[in-house]
């Protein structure tokens, strides 16, 4: 940048120099004062003292700033920086510093939550995907019955979604059998319930899967209790099981009024309580909201643990309405239910699609009752909650998915942006993302 550029509105630098000055000028009176005027009374050097301290913290805020300001102009391009990767982790390793990126959680399930850590293991091996275990559907559902074990079909493809292996094994582990008793059934699945016939409990078989596949960051399953859902309606009636919540909802024309989870007091894993507590960021979605993500936080501790933490608390809304669970929801629907069911501030920011449906899609869905997930800023704004748009629809094969690269993209530059820049410990770590993120945007290019 040239000089007149650092005297432009908006560079948040020159404000931090002058205040810098300020802070300078206190010390050197202070100083002058006590040095050059000894014969003043006890409170007047108490007095000059205390603008010496005062002058120090404000050169120790100025100097913070200026430094963050000028972080924030190299990372928006204002300042031409380059920086290698290559010579950045060698100096890391030359110091013996490992950085890991910042420490994200993940609450949710089903196919949104592996999509989405597909895009995240590119920017930091620090990931603790906490996962649902109510399923009672599918090959996992007959799983559980058959062998009492936790269902293992959403924790498998969270493994999977994180795991560092060649395409042929991902193929072996994601194939379903199609004839015989086996039909539909995945060997991922029987790989898992396998692994917990040799372990001692399923977090321990869990964890031995995950390490044979080299797994980025850690999977573990919200609780070690035969969990399962019931829905109380707004008809009244109560409804068990995973899988018929949304069929009874639709079969009985009425809404999900309270989700409840069976035991009450199902004991969460100590793994998760730590993972939340020490994140820069909980992430919760994407997601089924009644049968995904908020299972997870209706056990015990979770939710309250969440609401306490000090990381970035990050919805991430659904781009379509799901039928029998979410039917006419817009995105506040979705936070307003998170509300009622584990208290205000369980959420500080909510990324949200704003991408069009396909013309071709749009037909396909609606006869399935399904539709776009509208953003209602207003009403968001109003509960207090900062709204992130982004473009996150991906289609294949005639199915809306979330982009799991923009996705990744978007998370990433908000918990950087909104909670690294201002950790003056995670600077170095903050540059090297940073570096990361404009590495991804220039192969699009």
């Amino acid at each position: 940048m040239k000089f007149l550029d650092w005297l432009r509105p908006g560079i948040k630098v020159k404000r931090w120099i002058l205040f810098g000055i300020f802070g300078v000028l206190l010390i050197a009176f202070g100083f002058t004062e006590l040095a050059f005027h000894r014969a003043y009374y006890f409170y007047y050097k108490v007095f000059y003292i205390f603008l010496n301290i005062t002058g120090i913290f404000v050169l120790y805020v100025s100097a913070t700033e200026v430094m963050r300001g000028i972080i924030a102009l190299i990372n928006k391009g204002y300042i031409k920086v380059s920086l290698d990767s290559q010579k950045i982790e060698n100096l890391i390793y030359e110091k013996r510093l490992l950085i890991k990126g910042p420490k994200i959680v993940v609450i949710g399930g089903g196919t949104g939550l592996s999509t989405m850590l597909r895009g995240l293991k590119y920017y930091t091996s620090n990931i603790t995907a906490i996962v649902t275990v109510a399923d009672d559907g599918g090959g996992s559902g007959d799983l559980r019955e058959d062998l009492g074990i936790l269902p293992p079909g959403d924790i498998r493809n969270c493994i999977l979604a994180l795991a560092d292996m060649e395409p042929l094994m991902e193929n072996l582990l994601q194939y379903r059998f199609t004839d015989g008793r086996l039909k539909n059934q995945s060997f991922g699945n029987l790989f898992l319930a396998a692994m917990d016939g040799i372990s001692d409990n399923f977090e321990d078989a869990v964890q031995k899967m995950s390490s044979v596949l080299a797994v980025t960051g850690k999977v573990v399953p919200v609780t070690l209790e035969n969990m399962r859902l019931k829905a109380l309606l707004e008809n009244g009636s109560i409804v068990e099981g995973e899988s018929q919540i949304p069929e009874e909802a639709l079969k009985q024309n009425s809404k999900i009024k309270k989700l409840m989870i069976e035991p009450e007091d199902a004991e969460p894993l100590k793994e998760a309580i730590t993972a939340i507590r020490e994140a820069d960021a909980i992430i919760m979605g994407p997601g089924s909201l009644y049968t995904s993500v908020l299972p997870n936080l209706l056990v015990k501790k979770i939710a309250s643990n969440v609401r306490r933490s000090s990381a970035l608390k990050i919805y991430i809304s659904n781009i379509m309405t799901q039928p029998g669970e979410t039917d006419g929801f817009k995105v506040s629907d979705h936070l307003k239910t998170l509300y009622k069911h584990c208290g205000r501030d369980i959420v500080d920011y909510v990324i949200a699609n704003v991408q069009k449906l396909p013309k071709n899609l749009s037909p396909k869905y609606k006869e399935e009752g399904s539709e776009i997930v509208a953003l209602d800023k207003d009403v968001i704004n109003k509960m207090g909650i900062e709204i992130i748009e982004a473009n996150l629809i991906n289609y294949t094969n005639d199915v809306v998915r979330h982009n799991h690269e923009e996705l990744a993209r978007v998370i990433m530059t908000t918990v950087m942006e909104k909670s690294l820049l201002f950790d003056k410990k995670k600077i170095i770590e903050y540059m090297y993302l940073s570096q990361r993120l404009k590495e991804e945007s220039n192969k699009k290019i």
